[in-house]
């Protein structure tokens, strides 16, 4: 399947904001946003026009897909699937976006990053109720116990998560460091997603 393979750096650029792709390097100081917030491109710095409102729409929608990794099929996929279920269709399409499991394991802090964790999973080294999943859009639910591969875990990288991950878990997620297991207590609420996207428009833009 295609994928991005350029610069992520260059992708927080454009949306104007973090998007987390580059793990620790993005909670410090030598994260590119913050050395050079214009766009990339040799317009970056060119005084930029009021954005119409399609752009906004587009934008959010461009933020959402390169935050979680996905691409325009899939996402649309996510999209009539939240359209679907009932409740609000911007957060249902959120919470989807939250339950895949490369995603997951990213936020327990086994991947740094969405990226390192898409690796994990596609390199066979995480397991969901003791079973090999190699899928990174598999959807996890209420119940599901995640682990990393028993030979893996021996890894230095994974030894040293034993004694933490130091990340702050979100309220349906929870972690026996020391066993490098994870738990999804329930499924993700919008007010637990910290992403700052503004999924009405989203909506509104798949709605045209």
């Amino acid at each position: 399947m295609a994928r991005y393979t350029g610069s992520v750096c260059r992708l927080c650029r454009r949306e104007g904001c973090k998007l987390f792709l580059k793990g620790e390097k993005c909670y410090g100081p030598n994260c590119t946003v913050g050395k050079r917030p214009t766009p990339p491109g040799e317009h970056g710095q060119a005084r930029q026009r009021k954005m119409s409102e399609y752009g906004l729409q587009l934008r959010e929608k461009q933020k959402a897909k390169r935050a979680y990794g996905v691409l325009e099929n899939q996402f649309h996929h996510y999209f009539e699937e939240a359209d679907r279920q009932k409740g609000i269709t911007g957060e249902n399409l959120l919470v989807l976006l939250e339950r895949r499991l490369d995603n997951v394991v990213y936020r327990v802090g086994f991947g740094s990053s969405r990226p390192m964790a898409r690796q994990l999973v596609m390199h066979g080294h995480i397991l969901v109720n003791g079973k090999k999943v190699d899928i990174p859009s598999y959807l996890v639910k209420a119940g599901d116990v995640i682990t990393v591969k028993e030979k893996t875990a021996e890894n230095e990288y994974f030894k040293g998560l034993r004694e933490g991950t130091g990340k702050v878990m979100p309220s349906w997620l929870t972690i026996d460091a020391a066993n490098l297991k994870a738990t999804v207590e329930a499924m993700p609420k919008r007010e637990e997603i910290d992403l700052t996207i503004q999924e009405n428009l989203i909506v509104e833009l798949y709605s045209r």
